[in-house]
């Protein structure tokens, strides 16, 4: 299960109201980053084979199968501290980050 928080619900319906099309929002992971693996967020138009389209507070998320094997209880946020804004993952399956926050390790 994926989680969002009230703020995260409303950035999100926010983005895809203002985009006007698409099936929803894709929640994935990705090798990358100095810890291994990295999320990543984008729109999407088609599904994939082996996605997997999921409803979150009357919001559609696709995951596909490898991702959700690490997104599994996972919590979205966004937060605003003072000039900066931005999602953050709430993931009980990050063993560690990096340094600066763009990688994780499980």
């Amino acid at each position: 299960m994926i989680t969002l928080t009230p703020a995260a619900a409303e950035r999100i319906k926010h983005f895809l109201q203002n985009r006007g099309h698409g099936l929803g929002l894709r929640l994935a992971v990705k090798t990358s980053g100095c810890s291994g693996l990295a999320y990543v967020m984008e729109f999407v138009d088609a599904l994939q084979e082996g996605d997997q389209l999921i409803e979150v507070d009357n919001i559609p998320l696709i995951v596909d199968q490898k991702s959700w094997v690490y997104l599994q209880g996972t919590e979205l946020d966004f937060v605003k501290e003072g000039l900066n804004e931005g999602f953050t993952f709430n993931n009980p399956n990050a063993k560690g980050e990096c340094g600066c926050g763009e990688s994780f390790t499980v």
